[in-house]
């Protein structure tokens, strides 16, 4: 009855029943040996490893493989392999999971240096994701498992963090990337640090395909003076305002607290606001001194108006100036003495439309006839 288990035609496969595992070693017991015409069935995301006397013999893609030395791609002559197994021999298969393992966290355990041109140096703390697959399985097999029975995502998540960590941290201290400036640049990060970070999963037969950033966070010193910046920046042109309004808040904070302190403060802030208030007084004055001009006369109507206005005020005649006057057709600035028009020619002379009796420029009834002129 032995005898015949133990020629008994296998069929080996391996169903993924968790998420994590990389690496997983197909069970063979004692009294069962891989004879010829064994069927090797390896799923899609699979890769096979077939060990024979402690050596790898063969690497199995996806598909059903019956053992023959018609169909085998035979890669080593070790053992009884070179016979097709018509005798039986003690070998292994390993299966290894190619999927991309995604999830995998990262974070700065401490902080890193870098120097910024605004702040000068600080410390940066972060932390992520990152993915990554196998891509070599007999060279991951040499470097990492060897003849483990099973390979979890936690066995090696160690230390594929840190060489993840050591390309962020060398590319923060190189890319000279203003801490302002960070959040906008978390992908363009993450895809830099994946790309320096091949070379080193390569070396175990792993690929990494995706290093996410999902923050850097600041020390607190510089992220409240990051806050100020932005304080500064919404109050621009109107820190007067912003003072005055501070003051206030100061004051009424102050006359909160009952204790001598909180009089003595809120009077001195009472006496600050009174000085700053009385100076604003004082310059609101000036500059309404200043914008005083002296008055002229409307060379249309006669009406008093200042000197720097535009326009009249009575009758909206634009103001020429002293001296001057207005030509009736075109509204051009003439000499108060003209005659004549020096734009369109008209004659400057004014006369009563009814008696033509000579009547001022500014005159509203004739003095002859007492006709209404205008």
């Amino acid at each position: 009855m032995g005898f015949i288990k133990k020629n008994l035609l296998k069929v080996i496969s391996w169903t993924e029943s968790d998420a994590d595992t990389i690496v997983y070693k197909f069970p063979v017991p004692d009294r069962y040996e891989i004879m010829k015409g064994s069927q090797l069935v390896v799923r899609e995301s699979q890769a096979a490893i077939f060990l024979t006397e402690g050596q790898i013999a063969d690497v199995f893609t996806a598909g059903t493989w019956e053992l023959t030395p018609d169909n085998t791609p035979v890669l080593s002559k070790l053992g009884a392999w070179k016979y097709g197994f018509d005798m039986p021999v003690k070998s292994d298969v390993y299966y290894v999971s190619l999927k991309q393992f995604i999830g995998m966290k990262w974070g700065t355990a401490n902080p890193i240096m870098m120097r910024d041109k605004d702040f000068g140096m600080i410390r940066v703390m972060g932390h992520g994701e990152y993915s990554f697959h196998v891509c070599d399985p007999a060279l991951f097999m040499r470097e990492c498992f060897g003849t483990i029975h099973s390979v979890k995502t936690d066995d090696i998540a160690d230390y594929l963090r840190s060489l993840v960590l050591a390309e962020i941290t060398d590319l923060l201290g190189e890319c000279q990337i203003p801490a302002l400036d960070l959040a906008a640049n978390y992908l363009e990060l993450g895809d830099t640090a994946r790309d320096h970070a091949c070379a080193r999963f390569g070396k175990l037969g792993l690929a990494v395909d995706q290093i996410v950033i999902r923050n850097f966070k600041l020390p607190e010193a510089v992220e409240k003076a990051m806050d100020k910046r932005t304080t500064l920046g919404v109050f621009d042109g109107k820190m007067a305002e912003y003072a005055q309004y501070e003051s206030v808040q100061a004051m009424r904070d102050s006359a909160r607290n009952p204790g001598a302190g909180g009089m003595f403060a809120a009077a001195g802030m009472g006496l600050g606001l009174g000085v700053r208030m009385a100076g604003q007084f004082a310059d609101n004055l000036d500059a309404a001194g200043k914008n005083t001009s002296s008055t002229v006369k409307c060379a249309k109507c006669g009406a008093q108006m200042r000197s720097d206005a535009k326009f009249c005020p009575e009758c909206g005649a634009a103001n020429v100036g002293e001296g001057k006057t207005t030509c009736p057709k075109c509204k051009a600035a003439v000499a108060a003495g003209a005659k004549f028009c020096p734009e369109c020619g008209a004659s400057l002379k004014n006369s009563c439309p009814k008696c033509g009796a000579a009547v001022k420029a500014s005159a509203k009834f004739c003095p002859e006839c007492g006709a209404k002129i205008k």
